[in-house]
């Protein structure tokens, strides 16, 4: 797949390198455009503006933090519209650690309403060095990886986005359940703002 990441953070990083190892052809755009040429470089890919790389994908990831996201939407303009977008940030405020977003709806159904892209909500619960794992296991379990959304020919090129990592992908239902995943993702950075160790997951298991 042709896959743009709108972001140069870790967890841009994380999941692009992981990507890029299983061969898709990346490009990325950041609002510092060293870092997304270092990142450019490490993948063999490409950098270039958050339209270009929105033009250039066949399914993007948005990893910008909850404060940029209006001005990145805005600079995309309809680049996404009818794209597969996957949606791995958490507009969670860390004083109270409760999400900014307006009772009700989700960031990633505000994603959605913006581009006229197909967004699909995934690689949200965990800090970007578990996606760095390979393949992430615990307690030698696959990390359990819910996703969701409504689309799905979206759905699909997540599920193999997911696998190509080393997790065990998890549809649990349409995108308003998106909401729930961004309001357990606050749990996990409250939790990790306490102190605990970044490879810190929830991870669904049975007694097989």
């Amino acid at each position: 797949m042709r896959i743009g990441v709108l972001g140069a953070g870790v967890m841009a990083d994380a999941l692009g390198t992981r990507w890029a190892a299983n061969g898709h052809e990346m490009m990325v755009a950041g609002r510092t455009a060293g870092k997304a040429q270092a990142l450019a470089r490490k993948w063999g890919g490409r950098a270039g503006s958050f339209r270009e790389v929105a033009e250039f994908c066949d399914i993007a990831l948005i990893a910008v933090l909850y404060q940029g996201m209006p001005a990145t939407l805005a600079e995309i303009g309809d680049a996404l519209q009818g794209k597969p977008i996957v949606d791995c940030n958490n507009p969670v405020e860390i004083e109270r650690f409760t999400l900014i977003t307006e009772p009700g709806r989700s960031m990633a159904q505000n994603i959605e309403r913006a581009t006229g892209g197909h967004v699909v909500k995934a690689f949200n619960l965990c800090h970007a060095r578990v996606w760095q794992m390979r393949p992430p296991l615990f307690d030698n379990r696959r990390l359990v990886v819910p996703y969701c959304g409504d689309h799905p020919a979206a759905l699909e090129s997540t599920r193999q986005l997911i696998a190509d990592i080393g997790g065990e992908p998890l549809l649990i239902g349409g995108l308003q359940q998106a909401l729930h995943l961004e309001a357990m993702a606050a749990i996990v950075i409250s939790l990790l703002f306490g102190g605990r160790d970044p490879h810190t997951v929830f991870n669904l298991v049975d007694q097989n």
